[in-house]
């Protein structure tokens, strides 16, 4: 892989990584971020912070301090695309964005943990849909 390629992290492989630093979503989004860039849009910006802020994982963040940090790296190491087209390939309507973003950014690959949706539909539009283990070894 060349600096140039450009990452689709799903939402859920984003907590993961923020939940822990040392999980196979951390090392995939590290490994993107100093290896290429990872894509984002408004809408999986805002997802990530509803997501990270929901009551169920009040459990593993002491403070909303510690919610903050993986959402300003996000925001911070992350290049924002907006998306045009609309597309309506998965059963679950919330991964389309994933998939709109992957086609706005022109992504290399697109990360993710969703085994029901989205792997299932590798490769979209050639574009490889991989899980984060299989994301490191790529490299």
């Amino acid at each position: 892989m060349t600096p140039l390629n450009t990452f689709v992290f799903d939402t859920n492989v984003l907590i993961s990584a923020a939940l822990s630093k040392f999980s196979i979503s951390a090392q995939a989004y590290d490994r993107a971020v100093i290896d290429g860039s990872v894509a984002v849009s408004e809408t999986l910006i805002e997802e990530f912070i509803e997501v990270i802020f929901r009551k169920k994982l009040d459990r593993y963040f002491l403070s909303d301090e510690e919610r903050l940090e993986p959402i300003l790296f996000l925001e911070t190491n992350a290049k924002k695309f907006e998306t045009f087209e609309k597309i309506n390939a998965s059963k679950d309507h919330k991964d389309n964005m994933i998939l709109e973003l992957a086609v706005a950014a022109q992504a290399s690959c697109i990360i993710t943990g969703d085994k029901k949706h989205l792997l299932t539909l590798h490769p979209f539009r050639g574009i490889p849909i991989v899980s984060p283990a299989d994301f490191l070894k790529m490299f």
